[in-house]
């Protein structure tokens, strides 16, 4: 980060450092990534302490990732219109003080506004860190350095939330000295930190250009209903099937207020999505993209941590540490993708980025499983079966998120800066919701179908069920589950490598410049 922290840009006369306007966007970023993880590990503990009803447990996860996915649009408009740094400071603050209500939480109703209001706070801190980093940052390779730094905050989120969300969990009060549980301190730790970097903001973020007046109400509406619609449809998929009355109406109502969406953005002066945000053929691609990238790489994160401690009988902090490679793969691929990125152009780096991770998912679809009777334990090796691929993920990924956000948000106009950052959060959280449902609804599948044959060959075989054997039975079935699973996310990952190697042509040189405001990406 030296290359970054040795800049200095000046804006109504006030020395900027860029180094510390990083480092306080990445953290923020990193916050509000994790968030949407570091959970999951308690949700065991939240449900006891606050006698939660199991079928009522998961809307601590899913409350907060329904509010992010929907609001990002406006989240992003609204930095345009208000200022980016006013609407960063304030996304920071509602987050810290819902983190606050979250862990002080002593009813499931709190806890779980608490959380949606979480969301509310990362939709709007979220894409007015990206475009911060888009407007503050001059082109090249200062640019290209702390993009880098985001996309790695971007993509270790997931992994750092579950080995802190392991960590802090597994302290109990006694250790404390407090009669706080440990699961409250996975939202409590937020607190301090969004508001020290509200704080901070003044002092080394720049305020951008504001448009007060200009807000598409009917557009807001329209759009925030409708991604919510198609967010909740979606994750309800997962849960309950795709012929579902409840997932076919969120999935449809969604869809018809998109529709309505776009209709009222064809026809209003100040549109909260304006259509030339997509009219740049490169941008449109990144945005596709990273559509299908996260989705893939959602598989190994869900289906992963569950084998690990399901079938190879990891606890939740040992689950969280086997990630840690990932995480240190991943910020070491975004360091040397940022140098890349000045010589190579981004179409071969993130091209050969998305063929690495689908060739680490296809590695991970060969763990060892066995469903015919009499069913052996076959465990896979942490180090021969998955360690190898996971480095392989963390480089792949690395290789792919520097130069899809860099593409992604590269010849915006300044005026567009936020809503383009929140249409790339939006692929991102819509993708990655959606492939999770596919790749559900693929393993469950698999699993249903193979418990039923073997039930039937034990029932064939009219031998007395040993519970040690279902148990191995059960392991089983759920890692050829998952090995369908990431066989269909390398198959997404392979149509984000496709569309970028078709359509990415940006050449390596047209980055390190900004060009005119609106300016179309030279393809050559």
């Amino acid at each position: 980060m030296t290359d970054v922290a040795s800049a200095a840009s000046t804006s109504s006369g006030k020395k900027q450092h860029l180094g510390w306007a990083l480092v306080l966007i990445s953290v923020a970023q990193l916050m509000v990534v994790l968030d949407g993880t570091i959970v999951n590990i308690a949700l065991p503990f939240i449900q006891t302490d606050l006698d939660i009803a199991p079928e009522n447990l998961t809307w601590v996860v899913t409350g907060y990732a329904l509010a992010f996915g929907s609001l990002l649009l406006l989240g992003g408009r609204l930095g345009d219109l208000y200022g980016r740094r006013k609407i960063f400071m304030i996304g920071l603050v509602i987050f810290a003080v819902a983190s606050l209500l979250g862990g002080l939480a002593n009813s499931e109703g709190t806890l779980l506004a608490a959380r949606a209001l979480q969301g509310l706070g990362a939709a709007l801190a979220s894409p007015a860190a990206l475009a911060l980093i888009a407007t503050t940052f001059p082109a090249g390779p200062a640019r290209n350095r702390a993009f880098a730094v985001y996309a790695a905050m971007s993509g270790v989120g997931a992994a750092v939330g579950l080995l802190l969300g392991g960590w802090l969990t597994g302290l109990s009060p006694e250790i404390l000295g407090t009669t706080v549980e440990g699961w409250r301190l996975t939202l409590l730790i937020n607190t301090p930190i969004g508001i020290v970097a509200a704080l901070l903001a003044p002092r080394f973020l720049n305020e951008s250009e504001s448009h007060p007046g200009e807000l598409d109400l009917p557009g807001a509406v329209t759009g925030t209903l409708g991604l919510l619609g198609l967010v909740y449809g979606i994750s309800r998929a997962g849960e309950d099937g795709w012929t579902d009355t409840w997932t076919l109406a969120s999935l449809a109502a969604g869809v018809a207020l998109l529709a309505t969406f776009l209709l009222v953005e064809s026809r209003v002066e100040h549109p909260l999505l304006p259509t030339r945000v997509f009219a740049n053929r490169t941008r449109a691609a990144s945005f596709v993209a990273m559509f299908f990238a996260p989705a893939a790489m959602f598989a190994m994160f869900f289906y992963l941590s569950q084998y690990i401690q399901t079938v190879m009988g990891y606890s939740s902090i040992e689950a969280g540490v086997a990630f840690l490679p990932f995480c240190i793969g991943l910020v070491i691929a975004a360091g040397i993708s940022s140098n890349l990125i000045n010589r190579i152009d981004p179409r071969i780096l993130a091209g050969v980025g998305t063929l690495m991770a689908s060739i680490a998912l296809v590695g991970f679809s060969r763990i060892p499983s066995d469903t015919t009777l009499p069913v052996q334990d076959l465990t896979a090796s942490y180090w021969t079966d998955l360690f190898p691929y996971i480095l392989l993920m963390a480089f792949g990924m690395g290789a792919t998120f520097v130069p899809l956000t860099l593409t992604a948000v590269h010849h915006l106009r300044a005026e567009d800066s936020g809503i383009g950052s929140g249409v790339l959060n939006t692929m991102q959280q819509v993708g990655g919701a959606l492939g999770l449902s596919l790749l559900a609804t693929i393993a469950t599948q698999t699993m249903d179908d193979l418990t039923a044959s073997l039930e039937k060959a034990v029932a064939a075989a009219g031998v007395p069920v040993d519970p040690a054997a279902m148990t191995v039975a059960g392991h089983q079935v759920f890692a050829a589950g998952a090995s369908d699973a990431f066989l269909f996310g390398a198959g997404l990952m392979l149509v984000a490598s496709l569309v970028t190697w078709i359509f990415l042509n940006v050449k390596h040189q047209e980055l390190a410049t900004d060009g005119p405001e609106g300016a179309p990406v030279h393809i050559g």
